[in-house]
């Protein structure tokens, strides 16, 4: 098994993917800004290439340019920030979102695509983001038009975010390493969109049974691959008022009507409580997991502090590295080391002192490491320089406490089960 590098929601951040590179013995960035892979390794981009930064041209760019180069040592998985900007097809195009306000229904163009970033895709900056990073490139002022025109044509013929989804898929497995965006849940696991949709654009799932992990992450990319190449041969044919073949994708990476998660996704489905606080899976599904080989799960899309957040039960371990909305500057770094898993990060503690985090164990390895303090419910995310450990703790008010404890301080601990 190649060892692998691990990075993912970076969401329009070049500062993370560069302090993620730094010192990275398996990724650098060469002189041109070109990402490159250390022969024998592998890259795996976790998904959410864009929208809460200002470079999401140069991120895509650059990760398209990495996979055309070396189609063999990186994997990159598309997220629910990626996919969901194939609605802007059709949405711009004549069919806009139902509960689009009539005042935004009428203006359309950059009027209409401000209410959707904001309204529908949870990225309220992405508009003023692009117009920043537009001016970069051309040195002059950008009007709303061409904003517009170029998140647009992200999606477009010949588009940079076009060309990413083409070279993604849905789930990576690596030995007795499985990652995927969002989450594996007794809700997902073992079940594949059918891809056929109706007037309303809902989705079918069929369950594949006793299958095994490797069966259903194929399956999984079948289905991926049917609904892009689906997208790629249609976008700009097939009639607004008809059905989109690509729709089954496109619902698959949201919500739930009513809800705000999808636990029947891998995309969008999430490992944690309704504060943000992570849970390992079932014991059921880790049962089910160990039977085919699988005994670590990496994932994003949900935020668990500023670096990453290890869940582990008798070696079984859930790596959660969602760069977003972390208080520090930079991205971790995560790897994947034949049966050892490496995940570095910074952390801000709720004093202001900032800390390096680092966590390093292999499936037999003893400690507090991935457990829950039973008195506090702080989760061990790994040690300091000093030798002590940072727990963390979702809260009310999408608040976060994240503190420095000797293991004597943390108290007993327990597996993180929901």
């Amino acid at each position: 098994m190649a060892e692998i590098a691990y990075i993912t929601d970076v969401e329009g951040r070049w500062d993370k993917i560069a302090s993620f590179a730094k010192d990275n013995p398996l990724v650098s960035i060469d002189d041109e800004g070109r990402i490159r892979v250390r022969e024998g390794a592998v890259l795996v981009f976790g998904g959410d290439a864009i929208d809460r930064g200002p470079d999401g041209l140069r991120v895509v760019r650059a990760l398209v340019e990495a996979k055309r180069s070396q189609p063999d040592r990186v994997v990159l998985l598309a997220g629910n920030r990626d996919i969901n900007k194939l609605r802007l097809s059709r949405e711009l195009r004549g069919r806009p979102p139902a509960r689009a306000p009539e005042r935004e229904r009428s203006a359309g163009g950059a009027v209409l695509l401000r209410w959707i970033l904001e309204n529908t895709m949870g990225a309220k900056e992405a508009f003023e983001h692009r117009r920043s990073e537009l001016e970069r490139l051309s040195g002059g002022s950008v009007s709303d038009a061409d904003v517009c025109e170029s998140l647009r044509s992200d999606v477009a013929r010949d588009g940079v975010l076009r060309a990413f989804l083409l070279h993604s898929t849905l789930a990576y497995r690596a030995g007795d390493a499985l990652f995927v965006h969002g989450a594996v849940t007794d809700e997902n696991f073992g079940v594949v969109p059918t891809g056929e949709t109706d007037a309303d654009e809902r989705v079918a799932r069929c369950a594949l049974g006793e299958q095994h992990v490797d069966a259903w992450v194929a399956a999984l990319d079948r289905f991926y691959r049917q609904q892009i190449e689906a997208f790629d041969r249609g976008a700009e044919s097939v009639a607004v008022d008809h059905p989109a073949p690509w729709a089954a994708l496109v619902a698959y990476q949201a919500p739930l009507p009513g809800t705000r998660t999808n636990q029947q996704s891998v995309v969008y489905g999430r490992p944690a409580d309704a504060l943000g606080n992570p849970s390992l899976p079932s014991r059921e599904l880790i049962a089910k997991l160990a039977r085919d080989g699988v005994r670590r799960v990496f994932v994003g899309h949900t935020p668990s502090g500023d670096s990453p957040s290890v869940l582990r039960f008798e070696g079984f371990s859930l790596v959660l590295a969602d760069n977003s909305y972390a208080r520090v500057e930079g991205g971790s770094q995560v790897s994947v080391l034949g049966d050892r898993t490496l995940a570095r990060g910074t952390t801000a503690l709720d004093d202001g002192t900032i800390v390096a985090t680092t966590a390093d164990w292999t499936a037999s390895s003893e400690g507090p490491l991935g457990a829950r303090a039973i008195a506090s419910g702080l989760l061990v995310k790994g040690t300091t320089e000093r030798a002590t450990v940072v727990g963390f703790r979702a809260l009310e008010g999408y608040r976060i406490t994240q503190r420095e404890l000797s293991e004597g301080e943390l108290g007993a601990t327990e597996a993180p089960f929901a």
